[in-house]
């Protein structure tokens, strides 16, 4: 895996942020009571700092009213942009670490309101400023407030614990952790007070554990990375293709749980449609349950530098017969269904509004799907930097780009006047680059203002012959043909379907996101083969009405 940042990656601001850190520590221990050496967080907590204090810079704000996660997210944001992309750090803002926490007590069978102190170890395998310990942590010490101190702090190594290959963040995360215990430590005598725990380590989040967790919480880090051997046997059954380090502390997060654990994460929503993803799919699906997922409905902006679709996503090894969902907006949170819990290795159908709830139920009791039913999905082999040279605006076989039917009918898009045609350079290039046979070409990434996410045109033999017989499909477009003589819907129809309302909204539950991959389109589900061929001939009026009706309905037959 990727090493650690190190305290050479250190920006001038991130140093600051250290810098001002004991300042922040002895405001807060005065606060709570404290004097004399507790004041010094370097000896009131058991975790030495890995860098030296004196090499810092010199503080120049006063930190004293700031929260352990706005110290903790000081510290993240603090270091530099390639730093963060390198080691896939982001910090979790603190009303998405609250509301995991509630997803998780709910998971547990927590109803009331009322804290609870903790049932088991909380684990955070990626726990950077411990953000999401947070909360678990101010639960437990709440509920406890009528115990002896002493054996509250005692007891804490034993359910809280953070693990960040960045000793640094480490020693941030320790640091505000303890700030929480400080009202506790007041209350013990002096001469029995003993240094705060260290409740984080460094070390590597993915490695097997000794003590399995009631509770696995975490923000990982994402990105692709690549494995060694080892990494990649152990995973096996979670990767296809390359591996992205958030799927794989999911995989990981699962394995270091109780029999009656629960697994929650903060994770991008491409886990629960995209065909890297499918046997991680399979396995949570099966070892297992997703009880309650949060969409983040602002995709820019929940972490710095990330632009996706995220969610909190909550897993338990209970029976869950059917799913929660709901969706988070400026900090509320609106209820959106409860659907039949998703299954299997296929892209599982979530409903990210309340209007699409229905149709994310029966479209999920569909029988078939896309490729089921007679049809292949791939993309346009034509990536244009890496055939720039052979792109011209008059000579060669014609290239369709996205943009030629960004209104659902075939066109010349000016803006792409000088790469209208390819140069083929021998036979292999031809039979590789073209196609020469009707298809319905898909847009496969819209940009946000679109007001739909399936852009079609149906490339019949007539636009063919009109263009030379064969044309280039570059990469932004998806390319649907028949895998047999007899599919079990004629492309015409196939066609208008994929240019209605409803299964526009179908692929919306499929993929939150402007892009709608190849694998993603060919799971898209569709009713029975009797119901397609009564669909045949009927105008279109009558057709989008039964479209309608079925996808709201169900057509399990």
């Amino acid at each position: 895996m990727s090493s650690a940042a190190a305290a050479g990656d250190l920006s001038p601001t991130a140093s600051a942020v250290l810098a001002a850190i004991p300042a922040w520590w002895a405001a807060r221990a005065e606060t709570a009571g404290l004097s004399g050496r507790w004041r010094d967080v370097t000896f009131a907590v058991d975790a030495e700092p890995p860098f030296s204090m004196s090499a810092l810079p010199a503080l120049e704000e006063e930190w004293g009213p700031l929260s352990g996660e706005e110290v903790g997210q000081a510290y993240v944001n603090a270091l530099a942009s390639e730093v963060r992309s390198r080691h896939g750090r982001h910090y979790t803002p603190s009303d998405l670490a609250g509301h995991l926490w509630d997803q998780t007590r709910r998971a547990l069978g927590v109803t009331s309101a009322a804290a609870s102190p903790l049932p088991g170890l909380v684990r955070d395998p990626a726990c950077g400023g411990a953000a999401l310990l947070l909360p678990a942590l101010r639960e437990h010490l709440r509920a406890t407030t009528d115990l002896n101190p002493r054996m509250v702090l005692a007891g804490l190594p034993a359910l809280i614990e953070g693990i960040d290959n960045d000793p640094i963040a480490v020693w941030v995360a320790n640091t505000v952790l303890a700030a929480e215990m400080l009202p506790l430590l007041a209350q013990i005598p002096d001469d029995h007070r003993r240094p705060l725990p260290a409740l984080c380590r460094s070390g590597d989040g993915l490695a097997t554990p000794h003590t399995p967790a009631q509770i696995v919480v975490m923000n990982p880090p994402y990105g692709r990375v690549k494995l060694s051997d080892a990494e990649r046997e152990r995973f096996a059954n979670v990767i296809y293709g390359h591996a992205n380090l958030y799927g794989i502390f999911m995989a990981a997060g699962e394995d270091q749980l109780t029999d009656s654990g629960v697994l929650a994460t903060l994770v991008p929503t491409s886990f629960l449609a995209g065909r890297y993803f499918s046997p991680l799919r399979e396995r949570l699906s099966t070892s297992i349950r997703l009880q309650e997922v949060a969409f983040v409905e602002k995709r820019s902006g929940v972490f710095t530098t990330v632009l996706q679709e995220t969610c909190l996503a909550v897993f338990t090894r209970k029976k869950v017969r059917r799913t929660s969902i709901t969706g988070l907006r400026d900090g509320e949170s609106v209820n959106i269904a409860k659907v039949p819990t998703p299954q299997g290795s296929l892209p599982w159908l979530l409903p990210r509004r309340t209007d699409l709830a229905a149709i994310a139920a029966a479209a999920s009791q569909m029988p078939l799907n896309l490729a089921s039913a007679g049809w292949k999905v791939s993309t346009g082999p034509l990536v244009w930097n890496r055939r720039a040279k052979d792109l011209n605006p008059s000579h060669g076989t014609p290239v369709i780009w996205s943009a030629d039917f960004d209104g659902g009918v075939l066109h010349t898009d000016a803006r792409r006047g000088p790469m209208r045609h390819m140069t083929l350079r021998d036979d292999r290039d031809r039979k590789t680059m073209t196609l020469s046979d009707p298809a319905i070409l898909v847009q496969r990434t819209s940009s946000p203002e679109q007001q739909r996410r399936l852009t079609t045109v149906h490339l019949t033999t007539e636009d063919l012959e009109g263009l030379g017989g064969s044309v280039v499909v570059e990469n932004h477009v998806n390319v649907i043909r028949p895998t047999t003589e007899t599919p079990k819907l004629s492309m015409e129809l196939l066609n208008r379907l994929l240019s209605t309302k409803t299964l526009d909204a179908v692929a919306r539950c499929i993929s939150g996101s402007v892009a709608l991959s190849a694998f993603e389109l060919s799971a898209l589900p569709l009713p029975s083969e009797n119901t397609l061929a009564s669909w045949e001939q009927l105008d279109d009026d009558a057709l989008n009405r039964a479209v309608t009706m079925a996808y709201r309905a169900g057509d399990p037959a």
